[in-house]
């Protein structure tokens, strides 16, 4: 585990939700009035059916047409996937998947940086590094992190082409794709008796692992906890409450909201650590690392590093009769005490800037020098 914050990091993974709160909420059927609404859809159909020089596939025609109406939203954050697509996208909340080892996102710009090499994967013994900007899988380019993540992905023992560039300079790597299990939880005892803590995103196994982690260092002795959630892109909203609830008693974790004012709230329970935490953020923390943050600065807790990136709203997804699916945006989430964080983040207690050329970790060393 490398201290030192990754870079390029512009994380926007998904806050979904595990369990039963969104459940079926995308699932009402349109009727009435859809084949006025559409019209003109069914009219460039029949023009093309009647005009194309060409064969035509029916079924690649009513794909685009349904990625186009999601893609008309203008949001990051919804979208539609063929029922391939949706089957790949499943396996990012578990954490194991066939793959080659890389973790990436997309930046402001558009390109997928890869974040993480995961050891002795196939991605690493090909060389590929933290910083590589992924161009293509197979020779097909994306626009969509969850599309070009799942080609990457597939069955193990199969093979896939990365398209890559580093320093400007472009290359091609053909990489056979093995088993991969993925941790997101990193701990160790730091000077001074403190622990530290490291989540990277929120998977199936984050909750569990995070208390195995906690209660080691508890054992160990730990006088204090640094818990860092610098370059978490989120996941599972679920896997987020688990951890908050180690540091809260009985109470609001945070609460949803829908467009009509609809409001439902994940709680802790009672009992807590006695340990006192500092928490690391910055602008690549984002989503469910967001709530969690938030959840704690509203209860007391003090946060050092940058403002989080204020990805503060929720996507439900709805499998299709045919197995396709829908990811839709439908929900806002707010602090306990009803702080607002899309398109606003969470500000730190200590704004402390990071320099990737410091030898030593400035954020770090502040939350040390609050014990």
């Amino acid at each position: 585990m490398q201290m030192k914050k990754r870079k390029f990091v512009i994380c926007i993974a998904i806050a979904f939700v595990a369990g039963g709160l969104l459940s079926g909420i995308l699932c009402t059927a349109v009727a009435g009035g859809s084949s006025d609404r559409y019209s003109k859809l069914d009219e460039i159909y029949d023009m093309i059916e009647s005009n194309y020089y060409d064969d035509i596939d029916e079924d690649a025609l009513l794909e685009e047409a349904c990625r186009g109406l999601v893609s008309g939203l203008d949001d990051t954050y919804s979208s539609y996937m063929t029922a391939d697509e949706y089957e790949e996208w499943k396996v990012t909340a578990t954490g194991e998947y066939s793959g080659v080892g890389i973790t990436f996102s997309e930046d402001e710009d558009g390109n997928f940086i890869i974040v993480s090499v995961t050891e002795d994967s196939p991605a690493e013994e090909a060389g590929l590094k933290e910083g590589d900007i992924i161009f293509a899988a197979d020779d097909k380019t994306y626009d969509d992190t969850d599309l070009i993540a799942a080609a990457i992905r597939g069955e193990a023992g199969t093979e896939v082409k990365i398209t890559y560039s580093r320093d400007g300079e472009e290359d091609s790597v053909t990489l056979t794709r093995e088993e991969i299990t993925q941790h997101s939880v990193y701990s160790e005892m730091l000077d001074g008796n403190i622990g530290y803590i490291y989540i990277s995103s929120f998977i199936e196994s984050t909750g569990d692992d995070f208390k195995e982690a906690l209660e080691e260092i508890e054992e160990e002795g730990a006088e204090g906890l640094i818990l860092d959630l610098r370059d978490n892109g989120g996941g599972l909203v679920t896997e987020c409450v688990e951890v908050a609830d180690e540091f809260l008693d009985e109470g609001a974790i945070v609460y949803v909201e829908d467009k009509d004012g609809n409001r439902s709230s994940y709680n802790a329970e009672d009992g807590k650590t006695d340990l006192k935490t500092v928490v690391l953020v910055n602008e690549n923390s984002a989503s469910a690392s967001e709530i969690l943050a938030a959840a704690l600065q509203d209860n007391g807790y003090e946060l050092v590093g940058a403002t989080t990136y204020g990805k503060g709203v929720i996507q439900s997804t709805a499998e299709l009769s045919d197995g396709s699916a829908l990811k839709l945006t439908i929900m806002q989430y707010f602090s306990p005490d009803g702080n607002a964080i899309n398109e606003k983040g969470v500000e730190p207690d200590y704004a402390v800037e990071y320099d990737e050329d410091a030898e030593d970790d400035a954020q770090l060393d502040k939350a040390l020098s609050l014990f």
